[in-house]
Order: C-alpha cells, then structure tokens, then sequence
C-alpha cells in the first residue's frame, strides 16, 4: 500500500501541537493487512542492510523517542526482526552512571555512534538531554557544568545553545556520511492509561511497570512542550523527525519500516567490485583440483 508519510515528517520551520496531532491513525492497514506488510519490509530491508554493509560508505542512525508504553521496544522487535545482528545494534539509555556524568552529556552517545555499513538504534537518546532534564531541570546540577549551580540560572538560553549543538554535531555526522531518522512515537494519554493498567494487571508484563511512569505522566503537559520545542528546533533537512501516530501498533510499526526503506532506495548502494574474471576462475581451478 502506498502512503504519503511526508505528511507526519517535521519540516524546517513548522510549529508542532501535539494535541492537534492525531494519535490514532491506521492508514487504511488493518491488524492483518500491516502484518502482511511488516513481513514483506522484513524482505527488502534485509536484502539492503546486506548491500548497505557491503557498499560501506554509509551508516545510518535510528533513534526512538517517546513517552512510557508507546511501543519503542515493540517497533524495534517487529520492524528490524530480519536483519542481520552482525550490521544492526540497540542500544538503550538509563539515567547516566557516575562514570557517563564525568563527561559531557553527549559523550555516552557519541562513543555508541554506528561505524560505516552499520546500522544504531537508538532506544532514548541524546534528545533525553532536552526532554526529561527541561522538564526536570534540576538533573542538570548532576552535570556540574561551570556556571549552572542552581536551577535559577538554567534559561531558555541554555537549551536554546543545546539544541545548537545537537544540530551542528547531526550536520556533521551526516556530512561524514551517517544518515539519521528520527522517530517521535505519538501515543494518546488515554492509549497509555490502557496501556500502563495491562501492564499493572497481566503478572507477565508486571515487570514492565515502573511507579516512575506515573511520575512522568503526572507531568504530561510539560512534556509536551518539551517534546514540541525540540521538535520545532531539532528537525532538519540532513535530520528529520516524524512524528508516528502510535494508539494503532501495527501502523506504527508499518509506518517506521516504510521510512527507513525509503531511506535505503534513496541512497546509491551497489556491492564492491569482484575480483577480476581471471583471478576468480584460477581460483574455481585451484578448489576444483582439490
């Protein structure tokens, strides 16, 4: 099925209201007929994450942000399931460790950059830096960065030089041959109330439930903002983030493995030369007079 998924793309510029954003859309898939699709991206994607490690002029980073129980683990399970391990890693952020905090915020995530040919996913990222530490800005003082001791002195300034930087080191990776999509998982509050009761209630999923969630939804409202800003600051041409309708699973997960296969047929992949003709049939002869 075609879709225009340009129209869930941030462009340079726009002003972003999530609650005028719809959060169910299903684009016309069914649990069944996405299932059929998701199968058959599993197909191509891994015919050209082969060719992509081949080519290894490329890499290409995946990051996945959201709020609690939007499906970030599930999109990754269902859309990249047919890639090969040895091109493809998820790395997931925590709360910064004591050794990560001895360094700059966004060193943790440089040093898990993909390599030429690979392909990053990032579950949370460096976009965390102005999500959860804008709406709970006294995590900053954790950083001991010159000049911020207190909560007072962190303006708007500040995240506005923040999100400077975050788009200059994108330029710089894309300049250097890195391809970047970004990903908001746009679930409704009350698709994640449903969510967060299943988890409470069926003991198999008990362990996905943190009493944390309900602090972050109690703060629902400065996280959008926080969400809109570094949408309407951090979506560039080179980086661009698309916000996906995520109450509907299964088109999310459709949705997702469609943009990236249309980042792959974009790019002007080809496996290296073969060794020449002669050289390969003298080794057929050598193998074959085993």
């Amino acid at each position: 099925m075609n879709f225009d998924y340009s129209r869930f793309r941030v462009n340079e510029g726009d002003k972003v209201r999530l609650q005028d954003l719809s959060a169910l859309e299903d684009g016309g898939y069914t649990k069944k007929s996405a299932k059929k699709e998701i199968k058959e991206n599993i197909k191509e994607l891994k015919k050209f994450q082969e060719m992509f490690y081949a080519d290894n002029r490329y890499s290409l980073l995946i990051i996945l942000q959201a709020r609690d129980a939007a499906g970030k683990d599930g999109v990754i399970r269902h859309v990249m399931s047919g890639i090969n391990p040895q091109g493809c890693r998820v790395h997931s952020f925590k709360t910064p460790t004591t050794n990560e905090l001895e360094h700059d915020y966004f060193w943790r995530h440089y040093i898990a950059l993909p390599q030429r040919g690979m392909i990053e996913i990032f579950n949370r990222s460096h976009y965390e830096n102005v999500l959860a530490t804008k709406v709970n800005p006294q995590w900053i003082l954790n950083e001991r960065i010159p000049g911020y001791n207190s909560v007072d002195k962190i303006d708007q300034q500040f995240w506005d030089n923040r999100y400077e930087n975050i788009n200059n080191i994108e330029k710089h990776l894309h300049q250097n041959g890195m391809r970047i999509l970004k990903f908001f998982l746009n679930v409704s509050k009350d698709e994640q109330k449903e969510r967060f009761l299943s988890r409470i209630d069926e003991p198999d999923k008990n362990w996905k439930f943190s009493s944390a969630d309900l602090h972050a939804r109690a703060q629902w409202d400065d996280y959008s903002k926080a969400f809109e800003e570094m949408l309407e600051k951090t979506s560039k041409p080179h980086a661009p983030w698309y916000v996906i309708p995520a109450d509907k699973k299964f088109f999310g997960r459709v949705a997702v493995g469609d943009i990236i296969l249309e980042l792959f047929k974009s790019l002007d992949l080809h496996y290296p030369p073969a060794e020449s003709i002669e050289l390969l049939q003298k080794a057929r002869e050598q193998l074959v007079s085993e």
